[in-house]
């Protein structure tokens, strides 16, 4: 008998869970589950829960968290500081208002893009809970160009995309690819079943990775990886890559890309 046949008893721990996850961190990647996140509160945001998932303290250049925002709840005062964030509704609604412009509603699917140094705010509608993922990065300046502006908008409303050519793939770049404004991106990735990446990828660039829909195996350095909705992967530079999907719907998950700079020495 598997233990997750027996039945629950509230406050206590199922027979075998003790030692044992799928999570796996290991030396330029990390495959991360909710249920092995903690809660932590910011000063910054009321009412509001943080789960952190990539930062540098993993080895990452850039930090990447859930916000679990009750109605009501949000930024306790509007936030400036120096660095640029990117806001992916992942459930429920919110109102977000970047600088002076007015408050935007943006539902499941919406996203925000805030250039460093601006200020903005972000509350929860008052029906129900909501789930933002949310990225900030240090901007990498480059010569001669100026920085991007704010973005606000649905990806329900963006066209979908194939710049690959390859059947049963699809790309919505949630940042306007190509746009050296930008030193990241932020797209949604979708495969539909059985189409997975035509070659193990090793590149410099690292990645966030949350899974939306469906499921599928992640190989990463040497191994494979059973992802599901909600798991999170942090790939570093130059980690071997692979995703194959094995649901019998869509695969889709929301991909972090740094791009567009050189390499410092």
């Amino acid at each position: 008998m598997h233990p997750t046949d027996l039945p629950a008893q509230p406050g206590v721990v199922r027979p075998g869970a003790i030692g044992h996850s799928r999570a796996v961190v290991g030396r330029n990647f990390a495959f991360i589950l909710p249920e092995g996140v903690l809660n932590s509160r910011l000063p910054a945001w009321s009412s509001t829960t943080v789960r952190f998932l990539a930062a540098p303290s993993l080895g990452a250049a850039f930090v990447q968290f859930m916000l679990e925002i009750e109605p009501s709840g949000g930024t306790a005062q509007p936030i400036r500081v120096d660095l640029q964030h990117f806001f992916y509704v992942v459930t429920g609604a919110v109102d977000i208002s970047i600088g002076t412009e007015a408050p935007a509603s943006l539902t499941a699917g919406g996203f925000a893009y805030v250039p460093p140094g601006t200020s903005f705010a972000m509350h929860c509608h008052l029906t129900a809970p909501a789930r933002v993922i949310a990225v900030k990065k240090r901007y990498e300046m480059a010569d001669g160009i100026a920085a991007p502006t704010a973005i606000v908008a649905q990806h329900q409303a963006m066209p979908m995309t194939n710049h690959t050519g390859l059947q049963g793939r699809g790309f919505k770049h949630l940042l306007p690819m190509g746009d050296l404004r930008f030193d990241f991106e932020m797209n949604l990735m979708f495969f539909q079943p059985g189409v997975c990446f035509p070659a193990v990828e090793i590149h410099i660039m690292e990645h966030g990775l949350l899974m939306l829909e469906g499921q599928g195996l992640y190989y990463l350095c040497n191994s494979w990886h059973e992802i599901w909705v909600d798991n999170f992967i942090w790939m570093g530079s130059f980690c071997p890559q692979q995703f194959y999907p094995t649901g019998a719907s869509q695969a889709v998950y929301l991909l972090y890309k740094n791009v567009n700079r050189d390499v410092v020495l």
